[in-house]
């Protein structure tokens, strides 16, 4: 398993940060993501009262198209999909269903799909997007930081994308200078927003 790059939790009072530390490490181990974060940077100060959470994320694997999980065969009006791996059947099936209508998509059994469709309408079926994996790490990710942050700090602000994250969160309004705090936090990482 990959270590985290950077794992710094600031905290004016040390018995705190040690144990927010520790909170962390739980959770990020508990929901499998220390494989995931590349760099974490936690602020906590219970007087403010003021969470921030900012981390970098390790490369993620890229969406998912049917050429990566099923081959297809065209022949005239029909086109064979055979699934190799179903863990991706029902999300396709949900896209070809909007796409063509659930009358010209026929499933024999779980590892094929017909279509009923004409040449035009088969061009690059290969190509189609079917599953993104980031956007259900990402969501992992600030669902993971929420169970860290202090009970009961239910205002929050939350970013995701481009290999990173924030959460912010506080029992009262959010400081008005919040986005320069933000940045400051990705800065100690060597990092910018």
């Amino acid at each position: 398993m990959e270590a985290v790059e950077y794992f710094e939790v600031e905290c004016p009072e040390k018995a705190g940060g040690d144990y927010y530390r520790r909170i962390a490490d739980v959770v990020l181990l508990d929901h499998n993501l220390i494989r995931v974060v590349l760099k974490l940077h936690i602020f906590i100060d219970p007087k403010v009262p003021l969470f921030v959470a900012t981390g970098i994320t390790r490369k993620l694997p890229g969406t998912v198209k049917v050429r990566d999980f099923a081959d297809v065969n065209r022949k005239e009006r029909k086109v064979t999909i055979s699934i190799g791996d179903e863990a991706y059947l029902a999300p396709l099936l949900q896209i070809l269903w909007e796409r063509f209508g659930k009358e010209r998509v026929e499933q024999p059994d779980r590892f094929t799909i017909m279509l009923d469709i004409d040449e035009g309408e088969s061009e690059n079926l290969e190509d189609i997007p079917v599953f993104d994996p980031r956007e259900a790490i990402y969501k992992d990710l600030i669902y993971a930081l929420q169970v860290i942050q202090p009970e009961g700090f239910k205002v929050r602000r939350q970013y995701y994308g481009n290999g990173r994250f924030y959460l912010v969160a506080s029992e009262d309004t959010l400081p008005e200078d919040i986005e320069d705090i933000v940045r400051k936090k990705f800065s100690l990482m060597g990092e910018s927003l």
